[in-house]
C-alpha cells in the first residue's frame, strides 16, 4: 500500500488554505462533488506539485441490500482515473432502501445508516464489495461509519465483521477513529477491542475528525475541533502499525488555516506517541507478497477473491476445482450454483425489507421495527431531518434567503410528509414546489421570488392542489369542450 502521509479533506470553503499549507501530502476530496472533465483549479495546482488526491464516495451504499448502481460506479472509477488516484474509499454504510427489492417506494436516507453485523448482511456486503472491485481501476477501501442507534441481534462485534469483510474479499480497511470514538459513547463500544480485532495489515489509512455531545449522545459533526480522546483512540492505533496516511476531515465551521494546522501537528503528536509505546515491544506489521501487499491481504484473484479464501474452497471442492481449471464442470455444479443464486437472493431480500422498515421508521414516520431503541430512533430521525434542511439550504442557497427565518420550519414541515426519493437537488425542487402549490409563502414579495427561482430550474408552473383551485381548472375544462 503506498505511503499517503498526513493529508485533509479537501473542500471548495478551504481550498486556498490547503494549497497554502506546507505539511500536506494529500488531500481527499468527495467523489459525488467533482466533475471529472473540470476538476477545480485548486486540485489542479496540488496535483501539479505532487499531491495525492483520493476520492471518497458516499452514495454507492455498499452495505444495502440491492447490488451496486453501474452509474455510480462508473462515475467513481471516472474520478479515480482523472485525478491519477491509488486507490478510492467509500463506507460500510446503506443510503436508501425500498424499490423493486421489496416491492415498495425507493426511499433515500442522504445520510450513511448502519449495517447489522449479522452473517446475512455480511454475505450481501461482501459481494457488492466483489462487484465494486471488479468495476473500478484501482483498490477500493471501505471505511467503518458512527452510528445513533444498533441493530437488534447482531451477531458479530465490529471488529470481527471487518475482520471476516478483508478476510473474505481483499478489500482495505478505512479506520476513523473519530466514528469508533462515537460508537464508544453511543453504543458502549469498546475502541481498543475494535482495534486488538481488526486486520491492520489491510489499513489503507485514517480519518480524525471532530464532533460534539449533546443529552448523552455524540454526534460526528466534522464541524468541530478533535477531542482528546479521539487522538487517543489514534495513539493507540499507531502503537500496533505504522497508519500509511492520516487525514483531518472538516466539513463545516471551518476555523482560520492556522487552527487546522494545528489540529494536523496534533495528529502528528498522537501518531508520534503512538509510535513511541511500541518502542519496546513486538510490532507485527504483516510480511509483504514483494511487491508491496500483506501476505493474504489485498492480493486478489481474478474472481475477486482473496488468494486464501479461493485456495480454501479449493481444497473443500478438489472435483470442482479440477473441473474448472479443466474447463469442464463438474458433477452437480450447476445444481450447487442454483441453490446458492437462490439463497444469495433471499439473503438480498430479508436485508432489503428489515432496512425498508428502519430507514421508513425514520424518514417516514411509520412504526418502529421491533428490537430498535424507539428513543435513539428519534434522535437519528431528527438528524437526518436536520441534515437534509442543511444540504439542501447549501445546495439552494437562495431558498433560506427568500423564505427567511420561515425556511426551516417550513422545511422540517415538508419533510415530515415527503420522504426523500431523489437526490437533494431534486428535494430542494419539489420542496419549492409544495409551497407553491399550498399558496405559500404568505408574503407576496417571497412568493413571486420563490415562483421565479423555481421556473428558472424547472419550467412550467407547478399546479396548485387547493380545492377552490382544481375546481376553476375543473370549470375551465369543461367550458373548453363547449
Amino acid at each position: 500500500m503506498q505511503r499517503l502521509g498526513t493529508g485533509i479533506g479537501w473542500r471548495p470553503e478551504i481550498a486556498d488554505a490547503v494549497e497554502r499549507m506546507p505539511d500536506v501530502d494529500w488531500v481527499e476530496v468527495v467523489s459525488e462533488n467533482l466533475c471529472p472533465d473540470h476538476p477545480p483549479e485548486s486540485l489542479k495546482r496540488l496535483r501539479a506539485r505532487g499531491v495525492t488526491v483520493v476520492p471518497h464516495g458516499v452514495s454507492l451504499g455498499l452495505g444495502g441490500a440491492e447490488r451496486p448502481d453501474e452509474g455510480r460506479l462508473t462515475a467513481l472509477a471516472e474520478r479515480a482515473l482523472a485525478l491519477g488516484s491509488p486507490l478510492v474509499t467509500e463506507h460500510i454504510a446503506f443510503v436508501r432502501a425500498g424499490g423493486a427489492l421489496t416491492a415498495s417506494p425507493r426511499l433515500e436516507a442522504g445520510h450513511l445508516l448502519p449495517v447489522p453485523r449479522t452473517r446475512d448482511a455480511l454475505d450481501v456486503l461482501c459481494e457488492n464489495i466483489r462487484v465494486a472491485q471488479d468495476a473500478l481501476p484501482v483498490p477500493l477501501a471501505v471505511e467503518n461509519i458512527a452510528a445513533l442507534l444498533s441493530w437488534p441481534g447482531e451477531e458479530l462485534s465490529e471488529g470481527q465483521f471487518l475482520y471476516e469483510l478483508a478476510d473474505r474479499t481483499g478489500v482495505r480497511l478505512l479506520i476513523d477513529v473519530a466514528n469508533l470514538h462515537t460508537n464508544h459513547v453511543n453504543q458502549g463500544e469498546d475502541p481498543a477491542r475494535a482495534l486488538a480485532e481488526l486486520p491492520l495489515e489491510a489499513l489503507a489509512y485514517v480519518h480524525v475528525a471532530g464532533g460534539f455531545e449533546r443529552d448523552g449522545v455524540w454526534h460526528d459533526s466534522h464541524a468541530h475541533p478533535v477531542p482528546e480522546p479521539v487522538l487517543g483512540i489514534l495513539s493507540d492505533l499507531a502503537s500496533r502499525v505504522i497508519p500509511p496516511g492520516v487525514l483531518l476531515e472538516r466539513d463545516e465551521n471551518f476555523p482560520e488555516p492556522g487552527e487546522l494546522e494545528r489540529e494536523l501537528a496534533a495528529i502528528g503528536k498522537a501518531v508520534e506517541l503512538g509510535r513511541t509505546a511500541a518502542v519496546g515491544r513486538t510490532a507485527t506489521v504483516g510480511r509483504t507478497d514483494g511487491v508491496g501487499h500483506p501476505a493474504g491481504i489485498g492480493r486478489t484473484t481474478a474472481g475477486g477473491r482473496p488468494p486464501r479464501a479461493t485456495a480454501a474452497r479449493e481444497a473443500d471442492e478438489p472435483e470442482s476445482a479440477a473441473a474448472r481449471k479443466a474447463g469442464e464442470p463438474a458433477a452437480g455444479e450447476p445444481e450447487v450454483i442454483a441453490a446458492e443464486s437462490a439463497v444469495a437472493e433471499a439473503t438480498r431480500q430479508r436485508l432489503g425489507l428489515a432496512q425498508t422498515a428502519l430507514l421508513s421508521a425514520l424518514v417516514a414516520g411509520t412504526p418502529a421495527p421491533e428490537g430498535f431503541d424507539r428513543v435513539r430512533l428519534a434522535v437519528q430521525a431528527r438528524a437526518l431531518a436536520s441534515k437534509r434542511a442543511d444540504v439542501v439550504a447549501k445546495i439552494a442557497p437562495e431558498l433560506p434567503v427568500i423564505l427567511g427565518a420561515g425556511y426551516r420550519p417550513a422545511f422540517l414541515a415538508y419533510a415530515q410528509a415527503h420522504p426523500m426519493s431523489g437526490g437533494y437537488r431534486l428535494d430542494a425542487m419539489e420542496f419549492a414546489a409544495s409551497l407553491l402549490s399550498a399558496g405559500e409563502p404568505d408574503d407576496r414579495e417571497a412568493r413571486r421570488a420563490l415562483r421565479a427561482w423555481w421556473l428558472e430550474r424547472s419550467g412550467p408552473a407547478p399546479r396548485s392542489h387547493r380545492p377552490a383551485v382544481r375546481a376553476a381548472r375543473a370549470a375551465r375544462r369543461v367550458l373548453l369542450r363547449r
